[in-house]
Order: C-alpha cells, then sequence, then structure tokens
C-alpha cells in the first residue's frame, strides 16, 4: 500500500508543526484544538484521496505516532500533547513516515537535552548528586533507596514539541529532497 503525500500535506504539517512548537515554547502546552483537527483533517485527505487503503495508511501512522510516544509520556517524561502530535504527524505521514520522523525526532531531542544541560549545569547538579549517592547506597548495601529530591528544585522544562517539529521537518525535508530513501 503507496500512497502519496503531496505539498499540500506537507504545508499543512508544517502549519501544524510550527503552532504546535510556539504554543509549547510559550506555554508548554499543545492543544487539543490543535492535534485533533489535525488528525481528523488528514485521516479524511487521505480516505477521500485513496479509499480504505488511504484511510490505513493514514490509521496506522496515527496508530504508531502515538505508540511510540505513549510509554515516555506515561514515565513522566512528556506530556500527552506530545504523543497526540506525533500521532497527528503519523496521521499525515503514515507508518513509514511517522517512524522516520520518530528517528530524526529522537536524535534532535537528545542534542536538545545536551545542551539544556550544557547549559542548565546547575539545575542538574543536585540530580547527578542525589543519583550517585542512591548508586554508591545500592553497590555497598545492595539495597536500592533512591534520595528524593528538594521540592522547591526548580526543573527545567523540555519542550519536546519543538522536538517534534524539527525531528519531522527535517525528515520530510531529506525525503523530498532526495537525500535518502528507507527501504521500509
Amino acid at each position: 500500500m503507496k500512497t502519496e503525500i503531496d505539498l499540500y500535506l506537507i504545508i499543512f504539517l508544517s502549519g501544524i508543526l510550527i503552532v504546535a512548537a510556539v504554543n509549547d515554547l510559550l506555554f508548554q502546552k499543545i492543544p487539543n484544538l490543535l492535534v485533533y483537527p489535525a488528525m481528523a483533517v488528514a485521516l479524511g485527505y487521505h480516505f477521500v484521496m485513496n479509499g480504505l487503503d488511504g484511510l490505513l495508511f493514514s490509521t496506522g501512522g496515527l496508530a504508531l505516532g502515538i505508540a511510540v510516544l505513549i510509554l515516555p509520556y506515561m514515565m513522566g517524561g512528556m506530556g500527552a500533547g506530545d504523543a497526540k502530535l506525533m500521532g497527528a504527524v503519523g496521521a499525515i505521514l503514515g507508518i513509514r513516515g511517522v517512524f522516520i520522523a520518530f528517528l530524526f525526532t529522537a536524535i534532535a531531542g537528545g542534542i536538545y537535552a545536551l545542551i539544556l544541560l550544557l547549559v542548565r549545569h546547575q539545575a542538574f547538579k543536585g540530580f547527578w548528586q542525589r543519583h550517585a549517592a542512591t548508586l554508591k547506597t545500592f553497590i555497598f548495601t545492595g539495597q536500592f533507596i533512591p534520595i528524593p529530591g528538594d521540592s522547591n528544585e526548580r526543573k527545567p522544562k523540555l519542550c519536546y514539541g519543538i522536538v517534534i517539529a524539527i525531528g519531522t521537518l527535517f525528515s520530510v525535508f531529506l525525503e523530498f529532497s532526495g537525500y535518502y530513501t528507507f527501504p521500509i
């Protein structure tokens, strides 16, 4: 089942990602009012253009997009809006496209986290000390006793909507420019 992604969908996707990134940066939230209509438009578009094959293409991408970020969401590493945004990306790009976008998003996320760590190293000082002490305790006693953080400690925010936008747009750019083709 090969479904083509046309320029209109790429423009639509770019708009969704830019609005999501700006919202995430300003408000630390990706609104449902953005992602749910994006999902519906993508599902409807693919169905109208390619029938049942298009609907299956879009639905599979939607499911995989949410699935790849549901575990980090459940572990508290990101918000539900991030997982839903990746689902909207999947509804537009399909299974193959969202998987590749996710890979580039993961790379961009690692770079973003590293930059945040280097710039705000003071904010992480207590974090590393607590985890080192927990590890020492575990090694010497065999008991895992986590040391809780200071409740007043301000944790740096990772705006993953920005990362999803960067990773997805980079993957789409490479795909459409012909620089890579993955055999999946």
